[in-house]
């Protein structure tokens, strides 16, 4: 700006305004309520790593009657529902999850997951 001896404004230019220098300086693009749903996500996150779930790798089973279960003695051979080498069930929960494969890890039974069924969180902890 041209200004005279008494420092008032003798010509007011536009050319002498810099509309850059008074807009504010954006550092971070994410808004409070990105923040807010991020940290309410890690929160979730930290809650459903303490939940306790049990894992169980069904290897068959038989419906049988009360009067089959009390005839049943240290010699008796029960026949299952799975064909031997097909894929056990694997569940959480008692929901059935996927399939899977027994092996040995360390002396140690363990399992191989073969496929998931696609089950959602919700249908696992209900």
């Amino acid at each position: 700006m041209n200004y005279d001896n008494n420092t008032t404004p003798s010509a007011f230019n536009l050319d002498d305004i810099h509309l850059d220098d008074l807009s504010p300086q954006v550092t971070d693009t994410a808004s409070p309520t990105d923040y807010a749903q991020q940290n309410a996500d890690e929160r979730k996150r930290q809650l459903f790593n303490r939940i306790p779930l049990t894992l169980t790798l069904e290897v068959a089973s038989v419906n049988v009657s009360l009067a089959e279960l009390m005839a049943i003695d240290n010699s008796s051979v029960i026949e299952l529902n799975k064909m031997a080498g097909e894929p056990l069930d694997l569940k959480v929960n008692g929901v059935l999850f996927g399939k899977a494969e027994v092996v040995v890890v360390n002396d140690k039974y363990g399992l191989r997951i073969i496929e998931f069924t696609g089950q959602s969180l919700s249908d696992l902890t209900s």
